[in-house]
C-alpha cells in the first residue's frame, strides 16, 4: 500500500488531500513521524523522523495523530481482496503481503494488475505491486515501483535487475553490516553476488553464505499463509540512540494502542506483557511480566511495561530499540475471575 497510514487519513478527510501530511506523535513531546504522505515526502518527511523536525522541513505540514484500528480494519480488508486470488497471502506488516499465483492459470501481471483495480474500486486507495519469481524480487520491484506502480521481473532479468542496487536494499543488510560491506569495497548487490564467500565471511560470520546466495537472486522462502497469532508485538528502532525515558515512553503508549486495536479486532485478550529492551552496544533483554487475569486493553499493557522498564537500565544506558509485546492469548470471552463452585 502507497503511503498507507497518511493515504487512509487523506480517504477519510478530505481537506487533507493533496496536502502534505504527517501521522505522528505531537512534535512537544517528542513524537515521532509514523508516515508521511508522498506530499510530505516532497519535503524530505520521512517516517522514524522526529516530528519537530518534519515541522521545520515542511511548515505546511498537517500532524494527525494515529488511528490504528482504523488502519487494521483497512488492512485486513486488503488481505480479504488477496485472498479470493490465492489462499496463500502472507502478510508482511499492516501494508503489505506477499501473494503465492505460481499455481493459478492467469498470468502474474494480469492478476497484479486486476489486484490494484480492485483495491482501488473498493477502498479508493492506490497499491504498488511488484512481481518476481521470488519474495525477494517481488519486494525490491514493489518498492520501485512506489508509489501506484507495477513493476514486472522475469526470471531471466534477475541478475540484471539486482547488479546495480545499493547491498542495502537485500533483506538482513542494516546499516551496520552496509558500513562492514563497503569497507571491502562491496557496494551493490552485483559486488555481493561476484564476491569471494572467504572474504565476505571475513566480515560478517556466517552470514555471509545466505547474503551472497540473496544477491544471487537465489531466495527459495516460501510464501507462508497467516497463522493463528500467539503473541502481538511492536517495536522500534530509534533514528538516535536515546536515554530520554520521555520518548521511550512515548513509544510504548503507541505501542500498547497497537497492540490494544490488535487484541479486539481479533477479540482476544492477553496475560502476559513482554517489554524488549537493545542498548546501543546492541546488548539485548526482555523483561516479561504475567497477570493473574486477561486483559485487552491498552492502559493495563502500559502500565506493566512502565513497570518492566523500570527493571532496566533505560535512562542510564542509551538505547537504540525499543519494543512491547502481550502473549498467553485467550479468547476474549474466556471468564476474567476463577470460576466460583458451590457445593
Amino acid at each position: 500500500m502507497d503511503a498507507f497510514f497518511a493515504s487512509v487519513e487523506q480517504l477519510d478527510d478530505p481537506a487533507l488531500r493533496g496536502r502534505p501530511v504527517a501521522v505522528g506523535g505531537d512534535p512537544k513531546g517528542r513524537g515521532v513521524v509514523a508516515a508521511a504522505s508522498y506530499e510530505a515526502r516532497a519535503y524530505g518527511v520521512r517516517s522514524a523522523m522526529p516530528m519537530s523536525q518534519a515541522m521545520r522541513l515542511c511548515p505546511e505540514l498537517v500532524r494527525v495523530s494515529p488511528r490504528f484500528g482504523r488502519y487494521i480494519e483497512i488492512s485486513r480488508r486488503v488481505l480479504d481482496i488477496l485472498k479470493r486470488w490465492s489462499p496463500l497471502v502472507e502478510p508482511a506488516s499492516l501494508d503489505e503481503a506477499y501473494l503465492d499465483v505460481s499455481s493459478l492459470d492467469r498470468p502474474a501481471s494480469e492478476i497484479a494488475t486486476r489486484l490494484r483495480e480492485q483495491i482501488r474500486e473498493e477502498l479508493g486507495l492506490s497499491a504498488t505491486a511488484g512481481v518476481g519469481p521470488s519474495k525477494l524480487v517481488a519486494k525490491i520491484a514493489s518498492d520501485m515501483g512506489k508509489p501506484d506502480g507495477l513493476v514486472i521481473i522475469r526470471p531471466e532479468r534477475v541478475a540484471t535487475f539486482l547488479a546495480p542496487l545499493p547491498v542495502s536494499r537485500l533483506r538482513g543488510v542494516g546499516p551496520v553490516t552496509e558500513k562492514k560491506l563497503h569497507a571491502i569495497g562491496i557496494r551493490t548487490i552485483g559486488d555481493l553476488a561476484r564476491a569471494q564467500e572467504r572474504r565476505v565471511r571475513a566480515r560478517l560470520g556466517t552470514a555471509a553464505a545466505p547474503l551472497i546466495r540473496l544477491a544471487q537472486g537465489r531466495d527459495e522462502s516460501p510464501v507462508v499463509p497467516e497463522r493463528r497469532s500467539v503473541s502481538i508485538s511492536c517495536e522500534r528502532t530509534l533514528p538516535d540512540d536515546t536515554r530520554d525515558l520521555r520518548t521511550l515512553d512515548t513509544l510504548v503508549e503507541r505501542f500498547a494502542s497497537e497492540i490494544d486495536s490488535s487484541l479486539k479486532a481479533d477479540m482476544m485478550a492477553a496475560r502476559t506483557v513482554i517489554l524488549k529492551v537493545r542498548y546501543a552496544d546492541f546488548t539485548s533483554l526482555t523483561r516479561r511480566q504475567t497477570l493473574p487475569h486477561p486483559f485487552d486493553d491498552a492502559s493495563t499493557i502500559v502500565t506493566q511495561a512502565r513497570g518492566l522498564m523500570a527493571r532496566t537500565l533505560a535512562g542510564q544506558r542509551k538505547v537504540r530499540l525499543i519494543g512491547v509485546g502481550v502473549t498467553s492469548l485467550v479468547e476474549a470471552g474466556e471468564p476474567r475471575q476463577q470460576p466460583l463452585f458451590l457445593g
